[in-house]
């Protein structure tokens, strides 16, 4: 079953180049991600939405992920109430439209 994986991030103000630049040219081409996109949401909010064969396999590169995540995190706002500068959730598809 697919997986899929989604993460908000609120950037810092002018920061969107640098949030931008910490994904590009293989740096987030994790093993196991089968596709990977970032939409913008909002004036300084994004979401990483992640594709993954399996839970297995995204959770095989959950350590390659924050060291992405380590490599950008200065430039990312706190997402208050507990949940830091990332707001992740995950799952397998339940229905396919």
């Amino acid at each position: 079953m697919q997986v899929y994986n989604v993460v908000k991030f609120r950037v810092k103000q002018g920061e969107e180049a640098a949030f931008l630049d910490a994904h590009r040219n293989g740096k987030a081409k994790w093993p196991g991600l089968e596709h990977g996109v970032i939409i913008k949401t909002g004036e300084q909010s994004f979401c990483l939405i992640g594709t993954w064969a399996s839970q297995d396999a995204m959770v095989a590169a959950r350590s390659a992920m924050i060291k992405t995540l380590d490599s950008f995190r200065s430039v990312l706002e706190d997402q208050g109430q507990g949940r830091g500068v990332t707001d992740a959730v995950s799952g397998a598809v339940v229905l396919d439209l």
